[in-house]
């Protein structure tokens, strides 16, 4: 009898076992089975970390490990040890394919920024007051940059802003906070843009549009003491109550916070100000190893991504109208349709790192 129970025990566990590989074997279907590592732009970072955004790469077969870095360092980092990156722009890709040798590589852009500068409504008014920038709607405006540049040029002090008196923390050289363009993708982009405003309305191509434009480059830049390295930092001070009266941002910032429904506490008086004359900024995925090869087409393709990067603020390409409706609650701080913004490419790389090299003191010749 003993023999008899030990032999069905037996076959009981076995039969248990197979029954745990099977529904074990079962619960795999759809989790992640390819781990890759890719180096992202800062502002991504609450997109890659997103428990939602975390399930839907694992259900299309993908567990991604990120680290943040400046879009325009990138290309100095031992790219061999990641598979892929994922800057901020387009012009830093390509120094990243050529730094790890897989130049021609099938790049993919899921999604988009524009820059905008955010300022309090007591410093956006008196902005508006002396001709620096245009309000849209009560949290929206239009930064207009010829003015502003003129104004940066003149060294014009807030003091010297009829209406900034009563406001105390108004104080000091007017400038707009932004990153470090040498490294960080939005300074560079602001440096690209108001290098096209200060020549004559045109893209920086040579020695001598450098020439024209670095003294004023360098106003914006020397002005504003340490560089911070990525936007979030600024951003978090401003939300948090400090930080400087205008800082330069992504307009995926704002609207991630708007559409996450985040306690926006100190930004309740926010308003947004899109610059009138800007460079767009295409988040451009780049893959380095085989193992990543398909993620940049799924972000681009997949629904359900797609969804997610407009819930975190992104504007996915031809996804205007995806963008659009998901903001309309909040079109009050937003330009969905960039109505009244002029779109300028941006220089090459090698002049527009001249011109960030000029804008930091770092020598007179690009």
């Amino acid at each position: 009898m003993r023999r008899i129970l030990g032999i069905a025990l037996a076959v009981l566990l076995i039969g248990g076992v197979v029954a745990v590989i099977a529904i074990g074997g079962r619960e795999a279907e759809g989790t992640a089975t390819k781990t890759v590592r890719g180096v992202i732009g800062s502002e991504k970072s609450d997109f890659f970390r997103d428990p939602d955004v975390v399930k839907a790469l694992a259900d299309k077969g993908y567990t991604v490990k990120t680290e943040t870095s400046g879009s325009w360092a990138m290309d100095q980092l031992a790219l061999k040890e990641f598979d892929f990156a994922f800057p901020s722009s387009s012009e830093p890709a390509k120094e990243i394919e050529a730094a790890a040798g897989v130049k021609g590589a099938q790049t993919s852009k899921p999604f988009f920024s524009p820059l905008v500068v955010i300022a309090r409504a007591n410093v956006a008014r008196v902005l508006t007051d002396n001709g620096l920038a245009r309000m849209t709607g009560k949290n929206s405006g239009t930064l207009l940059m010829a003015p502003y540049l003129k104004a940066a040029g003149e060294d014009r002090t807030w003091q010297q802003l009829p209406g900034s008196a009563a406001h105390a923390e108004l104080t000091g050289t007017v400038f707009i906070k932004t990153t470090d363009p040498a490294t960080s993708n939005s300074g560079a982009l602001f440096i690209a843009a108001a290098s096209n405003v200060a020549n004559g309305n045109t893209v920086v191509a040579d020695d001598a549009g450098i020439a024209r434009t670095a003294p004023l480059m360098r106003k914006l830049i020397s002005v504003q003491g340490a560089l911070e390295q990525s936007t979030d930092d600024p951003f978090r001070a401003f939300i948090s109550g400090s930080g400087e009266p205008l800082i330069l941002a992504y307009e995926s910032q704002v609207a991630s916070l708007m559409l996450q429904k985040q306690a926006v506490g100190n930004a309740a008086d926010m308003v947004v100000l899109y610059p009138d004359t800007t460079v767009n900024s295409p988040h451009t995925f780049v893959p380095i190893s085989e193992a990543a090869k398909e993620l940049g087409t799924l972000l681009v393709d997949d629904p359900k991504l797609r969804e997610l990067a407009v819930r975190h603020g992104f504007r996915p390409q031809e996804g205007v109208a995806e963008f659009t409706a998901a903001t309309a609650p909040h079109s009050g701080y937003l330009n969905p349709g960039l109505t009244g913004i002029r779109q300028v490419g941006a220089p090459t790389v090698k002049v527009l790192m001249a011109l960030a090299a000029r804008a930091k003191g770092q020598g007179d010749t690009p």
